[in-house]
């Protein structure tokens, strides 16, 4: 009698990856600066090059077929994003070119004409800093206060002294699903909950989760929600804002100009409906096309698939990297199964800079992260000047690990060579 294997995950997919078969300063690529941008499926780039060699238009702007074509396309990216997110309209997708851009529609067509002196923005030290510098320039102008949640021992988010945080004056709450450093999955639906009790808004950065987990924004009743395409392996240049409905009908226009227009008179202009009233100019069609075919993509193989096979990758990383006493790693420990965090694992090595850590083992063929992340304050709040980052995504093997586990031990001892 014979018997077969399962393939893993990344056994089924990994041929859906054209960059990840080739070889770097002589090594087999190993991959593992996913957090930072992940790569694309060839459904993605097929999908990208076809609207552009088969119907490159403008969209909402022409009658003649290839606008038709690009026009329904697109809009059908949008049907797909709002189903991914389950949102309840898909007029509550506003397509912009990155996360960054979102939060800072957000800021300005919201935060700048509805704070005020005294009111309050609750953020975390953990933030990206997309996810802080928006809402200083929007303080700055109000005299709105930011206050800051810290983390636990355990170094997550401290729910308590989140709930200590909230008054009466707490007018938003901005805060990262998953952090891009610690990897902790932060409780966004009981800070939800919790910041709605005081009248709050919501707005949750799913930039490190939409990628690698389910995210209901009905099931969290976040405000807003923000992601990257370039994380969930669509292309760069695009990203979607969600909003209930009700509050970006009440916003106004972040942009003007054309596209975003009902009708435009020498004194004065009406705005087009949702979502069109936040997507002023051309926008990025291609990369919205390919966005929809990265929500495919993910949609078939199945969030629920990818979030259990990168469990498995996390307990089998961490088991590896917690062999290496000279390793230290910021962020809550995965249990058994690798549940409860990320798959990712920021790290530094005594007396070891980040950089030299990265630098010896891209000569290995192996790409991971290192410096800050986007993440200054939290790296001042854990006393570390910057971190070596190797994160995981669903077309990664255990194998790939063990590469980058016997490399990284390899480095480590040339480094304690130096020193002694």
């Amino acid at each position: 009698m014979t018997f077969t294997q399962e393939l893993t995950l990344a056994e089924k997919v990994r041929f859906d990856f054209p960059i990840l078969h080739q070889e770097v300063n002589g090594k087999p690529l190993v991959y593992f600066d996913n957090a930072a941008t992940s790569q694309k499926p060839l459904l993605v780039i097929d999908t990208l090059r076809d609207y552009y060699e088969q119907y490159n238009a403008n969209v909402h702007r022409g009658v003649h077929t290839l606008s038709a074509k690009a026009t329904d396309a697109y809009e059908a990216a949008r049907d797909k994003v709002a189903k991914f997110v389950n949102a309840k309209s898909r007029q509550e997708i506003v397509f912009t070119r990155n996360a960054t851009e979102a939060i800072n529609l957000v800021a300005y067509s919201w935060g700048m004409n509805n704070l005020q002196q005294g009111d309050e923005i609750i953020l975390s030290v953990m933030e990206h800093h997309s996810n802080i510098v928006p809402w200083q320039f929007v303080a700055a102008k109000t005299g709105a206060v930011l206050k800051y949640v810290e983390l636990t021992l355990e170094e997550t988010f401290d729910l308590e002294q989140f709930q200590k945080l909230l008054s009466e004056n707490t007018k938003l709450v901005s805060i990262v699903h998953v952090s891009n450093t610690l990897g902790c999955i932060n409780p966004v639906q009981e800070i939800c909950s919790l910041a709605h009790n005081f009248g709050a808004k919501v707005l949750i950065d799913a930039c490190q989760s939409v990628p690698h987990l389910p995210v209901d924004v009905q099931q969290i009743d976040c405000d807003w929600l923000v992601a990257s395409g370039h994380k969930m392996f669509a292309t760069t240049g695009v990203g979607f804002l969600y909003g209930k409905l009700e509050l970006l009908q009440a916003m106004p226009p972040f942009l003007g100009g054309g596209e975003m227009i009902a009708e435009v008179f020498l004194d004065y202009s009406t705005y087009a409906d949702l979502p069109h009233k936040f997507e002023a100019g051309t926008p990025a069609i291609g990369e919205a096309i390919a966005l929809g075919a990265a929500v495919d993509y993910l949609s078939a193989i199945g969030m629920d698939k990818i979030h259990a096979y990168e469990a498995e990758l996390t307990a089998y990383l961490f088991q590896q990297l917690e062999k290496i006493p000279q390793i230290k790693i910021y962020g809550p420990k995965p249990n058994a199964k690798g549940e409860g965090r990320a798959s990712l694992a920021a790290f530094t090595v005594a007396e070891v800079h980040a950089n030299d850590l990265s630098t010896l083992l891209d000569q290995e063929g192996i790409a991971i992260r290192s410096g800050h992340h986007c993440t200054q304050p939290l790296h001042r709040y854990l006393g570390a000047a910057g971190t070596a980052r190797a994160s995981l995504s669903f077309y990664n093997t255990h194998e790939e690990i063990d590469v980058f586990i016997k490399a990284l031990k390899e480095t480590i001892d040339f480094f304690t060579g130096i020193f002694d």
